[in-house]
Formats: structure tokens, sequence, C-alpha cells
């Protein structure tokens, strides 16, 4: 794919994809409920984000889709005032690792880790401070209380955001990328 675009193209670049990526993640969201937001984070829909790997209007198309898609969660949950905080620092997380896969594009293994890495460490940082404001003090699938213990709460959600976004993006997201590749006809290294 030609990188150099137009600035109509741009803008239609970035539409498409935060369009895509913010009704990805609502779907997400209606099939996988709890696992798509909360303490577990396996949102299906940051596979999309690979097509950073291809296009420069990713970068804010993504972060535009995470902002609308979280922007709605808030709505559709009743999160509120507290919802806001993963719009601004989970979109963050998504502009952050869409800027680091675009740069480092010419290695797609590395560059879509990036998207593994900002959401492991930014997302736990403030989900413990959501949750038990929502009246959610225990770890799913769990009996551990999260009620005044936000170390332990935040190295979980390392791990379990961690976990969730590299199953995402490298069983769903890498192999997507190489039928983008041969679909776009772009050489892409393996």
């Amino acid at each position: 794919m030609n990188t150099q675009l137009t600035r109509s193209q741009y803008i239609a670049q970035t539409a498409l994809i935060a369009a895509l990526y913010a009704a990805a993640t609502l779907v997400a969201l209606l099939f996988l409920q709890g696992l798509a937001w909360g303490p577990v984070q396996f949102r299906i829909s940051e596979a999309v984000c690979v097509v950073a790997l291809f296009t420069p209007a990713a970068v804010p198309g993504l972060t535009v889709g995470c902002v609308i898609a979280n922007l709605l969660n808030c709505a559709i949950n009743g999160t509120g005032a507290l919802g806001l905080l993963d719009v601004v620092f989970g979109s963050c997380a998504t502009l952050i690792g869409a800027v680091f896969c675009w740069k480092m594009r010419k290695r797609p293994a590395l560059a879509i880790s990036g998207f593994v890495f900002t959401n492991a460490l930014i997302v736990p940082a403030y989900l413990p401070i959501l949750l038990q404001g929502l009246g959610y003090y225990t770890i799913p699938f769990t009996d551990i209380s999260i009620d005044g213990a936000y170390l332990p709460m935040y190295l979980f959600g390392v791990v379990a955001t961690g976990v969730g976004e590299a199953l995402v993006m490298y069983v769903l997201g890498y192999p997507l990328s190489r039928l983008l590749a041969k679909y776009l006809h772009v050489q892409t290294p393996a």
C-alpha cells in the first residue's frame, strides 16, 4: 500500500478505521461482556489494530475508534464520570501502541507488541479505581478482594491484560496482517 496519501484519502482511511474499530469493539462488548471490559481484557476487536502496519491513518483512526467505543461503553454500562478514565487513558494506550506499530512496521511481529505492552501497563493502572468506584471488589472468577489493594490488582491486571492482548494480537491480529498484506499486495517481513 502506498503510504503517500492525499488529504482526502487520509481522512477517509482514518474515518473508516475509526468506525471499524469502534464497531468491532462494541460487538466484543455484546458477545464477550466482562472479557472485553474489566480486569480481564480480551477484546477481540484489538486484532483490527494491525492496520497500523499499513497506513499512517491508522494512528488517529484507531485512537478515535477507541474514544468512540469507550464513550459508548460509558453510556451503555452507565459508568458515568469514572468511565472517562477508560476514554482518556485507554485511548492513550491505543495511540501509543499505534504510533509504535506504525514506526516499527518493517518488523510486524515486533510492531504489534506495542499494543500488548501499552495496554498491559496503562489499562491496569486505572482499572482498580474504575472497578472500585462501580462496586466491583473482587477479581473475576476468584474470591480475591481488591478493596484497598491497588498494587495486587494492578499486577493482576498487567498479567491478565497482557496475556489477553498478546493472544488477540498474535493469534488473531498477526494472521490478519498477513492476509491484509497479501490482499493489499504489500511486502511485509515474516
